[in-house]
């Protein structure tokens, strides 16, 4: 058996870029009869932040099926799931679960046209527009797929369904409610993003920085309320706020080094209600993105220094400075442990096929909120990659003058389910069965 197994795995080395793992067929059938309907349902029923109720129970349900011991709960509506096969090292799998505040034009047959009330009680549009569906669905076919294979590993897989990725506040919420001790601790952490723009077949794994932090800062000006025709009578809250836009530009373009990057974006500014009244309040709300704790703190701080002071140059009183509030909608960056990227990447080349791993500069700042699973202080290495959800013929008519590839977050967002979902369940069996090899682990004690 193990000869067996060592010529099948140089002849994986050396196969091209369509090889596959011995267990593809068995995922491929699954998908046809199972994981295929489940997607759908979970895109036709995406559910937002925090509220993930009814997707939180059908992965439980699946997860119980492929003979996992399942909590429900968890950090609200986060689901664990414990797959135990005798003495080992211990892996967490996580699959974020949220849908986003999204009214879908994507023109699938299967398009979500749900709404749902948030938590802050408003009834919004919901949709799948950032590939969470993918993520839950290949959840599940890899807890049913190492059910099956227990022959080929040893240990305990940790199924996590987190909610509130999109809200950059699940993870942390499933670490404050005993993630890591009331469930066994895992040795190492896995995640993965399915990606549009990426083709299908291909995965990006990467050691280091993988997703910038990201931080979400509140403002509220209090201005002093007037005439519009007596703009001498008030204290204008519209006025500083922009005042206030334009000087944080220069924290990045003079306050950081040029060779770091950041970002201060402001989203939303909210103040007044009429052509001829000034108005005694204005609110802002920013995202603020960096690659490193420093940088990120020296934004922090600037964005604090600069709108306080903007209120103290209009002539405010010290008890109406401008209030700046850093949101628990926070996120440190995501960092991939070099020596287990290393390895998965090896893993996955020896299944996929030497070809299988891509590679895309980062153009953007896009946070996750894995990172707080795999935070050095908690001594948990991790590995996050991307999987690729377009067919290459899309992303080079795109590149021809054809029609764009949509952007996650986007309504017009879409993926291929099928690649993305099998490729997804793959990559992420072979990472465990590689973490958990009976064969690796006895030689590495002795």
């Amino acid at each position: 058996m193990r000869l067996k197994a060592a010529l099948l795995g140089l002849t994986l080395l050396a196969a091209p870029a369509f090889a596959a793992p011995d267990f593809a067929d068995e995922v491929k059938t699954d998908y046809d009869q199972h994981l295929e309907a489940l997607f759908i349902d979970f895109h036709k029923n995406p559910e937002l932040s925090y509220v993930e109720k009814r997707t939180a129970g059908i992965i439980a349900k699946e997860l119980r099926a492929a003979g996992a011991t399942v909590t429900e709960g968890v950090g609200g509506t986060g689901v664990v799931g414990i797959m135990k096969n005798g003495e080992g090292p211990t892996v967490l799998v996580r699959a974020d679960m949220d849908g986003l505040p999204v009214k879908e034009a994507s023109g699938l047959p299967y398009a979500a046209t749900v709404t749902q009330v948030d938590i802050e009680g408003k009834e919004m549009p919901v949709m799948h527009a950032c590939g969470h569906d993918v993520h839950i669905t290949s959840l599940v076919g890899t807890a049913r797929r190492l059910a099956t294979m227990k022959d080929r590993w040893k240990g305990t897989v940790v199924f996590i369904a987190q909610p509130a990725e999109e809200r950059i506040g699940g993870a942390r919420k499933m670490l404050e409610d005993g993630l890591y001790t009331r469930f066994p601790k895992p040795d190492y952490a896995l995640a993965f993003h399915v990606s549009a723009g990426t083709p299908t077949g291909k995965l990006i794994m990467e050691p280091g920085l993988n997703a910038s932090s990201s931080d979400s800062v509140d403002i509220v000006i209090h201005g002093v309320g007037a005439h519009g025709a007596s703009p001498h009578m008030g204290k204008d809250p519209i006025v500083m706020g922009a005042e206030i836009i334009m000087a944080l530009q220069t924290l990045v373009s003079r306050e950081i080094a040029p060779l770091k990057p950041g970002v201060v974006t402001v989203g939303a500014f909210h103040s007044g209600l009429k052509h001829n009244i000034i108005s005694d309040r204005a609110e802002m709300q920013l995202t603020v993105r960096s690659d490193d704790e420093e940088t990120r703190q020296t934004l922090l701080e600037g964005i604090k220094r600069i709108a306080v002071n903007v209120g103290r140059m209009n002539g405010l009183p010290e008890d109406k400075l401008p209030e700046v509030k850093v949101s628990h909608e926070s996120t440190p960056a995501t960092m991939n442990d070099p020596e287990l990227t290393t390895r998965m990447r090896e893993a996955f080349q020896g299944a996929f096929g030497k070809d299988v791993l891509h590679y895309e500069p980062r153009e953007g700042m896009g946070a996750e909120d894995f990172a707080y699973f795999v935070q050095p202080e908690l001594g948990v290495p991790g590995a996050y990659f991307a999987v690729g959800g377009t067919p290459q013929a899309d992303i080079d008519a795109a590149k021809n003058g054809g029609p764009p590839v949509p952007s996650h977050h986007s309504p017009f967002f879409k993926i291929e389910p099928e690649p993305s979902v099998r490729l997804g369940t793959e990559a992420m069996t072979v990472a465990v069965l590689d973490l958990l090899d009976p064969a690796a682990a006895s030689a590495a004690a002795q």
